[in-house]
């Protein structure tokens, strides 16, 4: 049995269904993250497993106890949230033994709990002070340390690096999967992130509308994306996509079409040619840091539209046809101008196949 459960869980509010039975697990010790677009219902689904929204349908367990019903404070989950919610009339230390005190622990257990997360999260010499004297990274590891003294059966964490900077970011995501390997803790992270999510992750569960688009490793879902949304998502930048027309198909191998294509046409070995017929609509799906500008076997041929020099690389924008923008990653500061025709070539290995509706071949 896993450590968590969700099954065919439910969230309506009035006529609006947000949560559409979704049903998942995530084994003891493990860092499982929500990610999806804003709206897709990855903060009421952890909200739910909180205790903070009721269930309407289905049924969640921890540890083996169904705890669908049960009061959030007979859970032992601690959440951290977006906003620190620090008091700020308290020093650090009196915001990180609160929940303590309302529990009545004894004042011993207490000190000793708040100097062990201290000592954990490097924030020992900031126990004196108010929360209005700290950064914004101090701010959210209190907000985290305030979790740790109690000792929660499972850690979860709703978008908790959003108010901070780029390097803050950086710096916070590397502290929190630090954390994650000296505590063993199983925890849920929630992010619109997909960098976050492919870094801390052990397990990403990808969701769009309510429902659960793929769950799976970091490099299951960047390697084999069950369809174009997934695809699209994971990555950055996000994975380029042509609309091609099926040309020929055999047991073997595909001809495509598309004007991008160097002489208008794609030949290519697939497992995935069975799949299809002439006259079906195939997308083609290319993640621009797998595409080579000037390739010994040119699969593109496109019109340079931007370049954004990005220091040791640069990110191209172009167009073939009617395509949208490719966008390319290129190494080096290649010497290129607007409007200039440009080939790109990819290993057949990482092309994408998906069918008119978007799923995977």
């Amino acid at each position: 049995m896993s450590f968590l459960e969700l099954n065919g869980v439910r969230k309506v509010y009035g006529d609006v269904e947000v949560i559409k039975g979704v049903s998942l697990a995530a084994e003891k010790g493990e860092f499982v993250v929500f990610v999806g677009p804003s709206g897709c219902g990855k903060s009421t689904l952890l909200r739910m497993i909180a205790g903070l929204e009721d269930v309407n349908e289905g049924t969640l367990s921890i540890e083996g106890r169904d705890v669908t019903y049960e009061e959030p404070a007979k859970r032992e989950v601690s959440m951290v949230f977006q906003s620190y919610a620090l008091y700020p009339h308290m020093s650090v230390f009196e915001n990180m033994a609160f929940g303590l005190r309302m529990n009545k622990t004894p004042e011993s257990e207490i000190r000793a709990s708040v100097s062990e997360a201290a000592r954990i999260l490097q924030i020992e010499q900031l126990l004196d002070r108010k929360p209005r004297a700290l950064s914004g990274g101090q701010r959210q590891r209190v907000a985290i340390g305030r979790s740790i003294v109690r000792k929660p059966k499972l850690f979860l964490f709703d978008e908790p690096l959003s108010n901070l900077d780029a390097e803050l970011r950086t710096q916070m995501r590397v502290e929190i999967a630090k954390l994650h390997r000296n505590l063993g803790a199983t925890m849920v992270y929630v992010t619109h992130d997909q960098i976050e999510a492919m870094t801390l992750a052990d397990r990403i569960v990808v969701l769009r509308a309510g429902l659960v688009e793929q769950v799976g490793t970091p490099a299951e879902l960047y390697d084999k994306p069950a369809n174009m949304f997934v695809a699209g998502f994971i990555g950055s930048p996000k994975m380029n996509f042509l609309q091609a027309a099926v040309a020929a198909s055999d047991a073997k191998s595909l001809t495509l079409s598309h004007p991008a294509f160097v002489g208008g046409k794609l030949a290519l070995e697939t497992p995935a040619a069975g799949k299809v017929k002439a006259g079906d609509t195939v997308n083609v799906g290319m993640r621009p840091e797998h595409l080579a500008l000037s390739p010994a076997v040119p699969l593109l041929s496109l019109t340079l539209d931007l370049e954004e020099n990005l220091g040791g690389s640069t990110q191209i924008y172009a167009r073939g046809g009617d395509s949208d923008a490719i966008v390319i990653v290129a190494p080096g500061r290649p010497d290129l101008s607007a409007g200039d025709t440009i080939t790109a070539g990819i290993d057949p290995r990482h092309l994408y196949l998906f069918d008119a509706a978007g799923t995977a071949l």
